[in-house]
């Protein structure tokens, strides 16, 4: 029997409507439509941490919508071949008591052999993309960056 959360017979365009309606442009992000197609035992890794476990990564979601008064979310390019799904993001957070911040990244989703996704890894800069909105710290870090970097 297949699995009815398989993302294997969903197409490109498909993962991606369901991906943009997650963010809308009214709040808060939504993320229950998605959460059926995530393994049980997902793995979940960014910049800043490695998450197990589909209550993990529930709680991430939970935990990033609360430190946000509203999420939008532009997904530009994605691609979808075999196991895996890539897609390019931009993800404006617009926080409780700190300026309004854009980050650009890029997301690879791994399909499971049942068609949900059992790992995903996010890709960004997140202190560069968040820095360029502190004013006082932006040149700084820019500055820095390019000095032992550029």
């Amino acid at each position: 029997m297949e699995n009815p959360n398989s993302l294997f017979s969903v197409s490109a365009a498909q993962v991606k409507e369901l991906w943009s309606r997650t963010y809308n442009r009214e709040g808060k992000p939504d993320w229950s439509h998605i959460f059926p197609y995530y393994h049980d035992e997902i793995v979940f890794k960014d910049s800043i941490q490695e998450i197990r476990g589909i209550t993990a990564f529930k709680a991430l979601c939970t935990r990033l919508t609360g430190r946000c008064r509203q999420l939008q979310m532009n997904i530009p390019s994605l691609m979808k071949e075999h196991d895996s799904i890539f897609m390019q993001w931009e993800m404006t957070m617009i926080f409780k008591r700190f300026p309004r911040s854009t980050i650009y990244g890029a997301t690879k989703l791994t399909l499971h052999e049942n068609g949900q996704i059992i790992g995903q890894r996010d890709y960004y800069d997140i202190w560069g993309d968040i820095f360029d909105n502190i004013p006082l710290v932006n040149k700084p870090y820019r500055w820095f960056m390019k000095k032992y970097f550029g």
